[in-house]
């Protein structure tokens, strides 16, 4: 089972993803983790990826692509794939879906966590205690949250005419949409 979850910056991708790691037995692929692990590995890919977010501005299809495939080829991962916060766009969409055709996989939910950018803000104060990361401030949240939202229309819009969206209240305490993506999961299971 390969499975996609978005939702804005700050939505609790990653919180969630790691729940349904953990219940489903699924590799997650962050496209943050990816590329956060280039910039603490300090490459040049690295340096070039913490230019372009320390600006507020997303990182290239080419680059993200790059570093999905290898995941996607890995037989060990073969069909057990949670990808977080990828894709983001029609271009990552067709990318990904021509990556899972050419290794025989397909997606079979997409997850969207539904979050308002005041609840984003909010949360983002709140992780600012816990882990210091770069592309926490309250500016940057904002203008991520808008080139989002603006950027991941299309590809919400492509998930419902595919039949694989379903749409999370993300507003709900970590454990009540954790429950909620669990009876979606286990809805397609059996």
């Amino acid at each position: 089972m390969n499975i996609v979850i978005f939702g804005p910056p700050g939505a609790g991708k990653g919180t969630q993803s790691n729940l349904i790691v953990k219940n489903f037995k699924l590799h997650q692929l962050s496209t943050g983790e990816l590329l956060r692990k280039e910039i603490n590995n300090n490459t040049k890919l690295g340096k070039q990826i913490s230019s372009i977010i320390n600006a507020g501005n997303l990182v290239s299809d080419e680059i993200v692509n790059d570093l999905i495939e290898k995941y996607i080829s890995d037989k060990e991962y073969k069909n057990r794939l949670i990808f977080d916060g990828y894709p983001r766009n029609l271009i990552q969409v067709k990318n990904l879906n021509n990556l899972l055709k050419k290794n025989d996989q397909n997606i079979d939910i997409v997850l969207k966590l539904s979050v308002s950018l005041k609840t984003i803000i909010k949360r983002i104060n709140e992780r600012k205690n816990l882990e210091q990361r770069a592309d926490d401030s309250e500016d940057i949240a904002i203008k991520r949250y808008k080139m989002y939202e603006k950027n991941i229309e299309p590809v919400i819009e492509f998930y419902k005419e595919s039949k694989l969206l379903s749409v999370v209240d993300g507003e709900k305490s970590i454990s009540e949409i954790s429950d909620e993506i669990s009876g979606l999961i286990n809805g397609i299971k059996g």
